[in-house]
């Protein structure tokens, strides 16, 4: 399955739907209206399209995902790599952390990620 492209307002709605979910219409409308500031219209339109392109569904006024956070989440950021980056992440790093220095903390975490992706080992040779 081919993931869609989110854009920023279907995105805020999506975060919402994927805390609360399975989350029913009703509940939606509120949710949006108070995090976003939303009429319920904007809400049933944006749900609407995400709907229509396979990110959600509604049964009986409940709406559920099809398609995980994660997957959108990751789709979202390969483009913005490639997009930005031609796809390199090195130079995606290398911008991104500058002018932040990484604590250990974090180097633990991203050795373990990069570890857990790899079956264990830090590189892919």
């Amino acid at each position: 399955m081919e993931i869609p492209k989110i854009f920023d307002s279907e995105y805020r709605l999506a975060c919402i739907v994927w805390e609360r979910e399975p989350v029913t219409t009703r509940e939606l409308v509120k949710l949006c209206a108070e995090r976003l500031e939303w009429k319920r219209t904007t809400t049933y339109t944006v749900l609407k399209r995400l709907c229509d392109r396979g990110v959600f569904r509604v049964e009986n006024s409940v709406v559920t995902s099809r398609i995980p956070k994660e997957e959108i989440q990751r789709q979202e950021s390969e483009a913005f790599v490639k997009r930005t980056f031609g796809g390199s992440l090195p130079l995606f790093l290398a911008a991104f952390l500058k002018d932040r220095p990484l604590s250990a903390e974090e180097v633990r975490e991203i050795q373990k990620l990069i570890g857990d992706k790899n079956g264990g080992r830090a590189d892919e040779t």
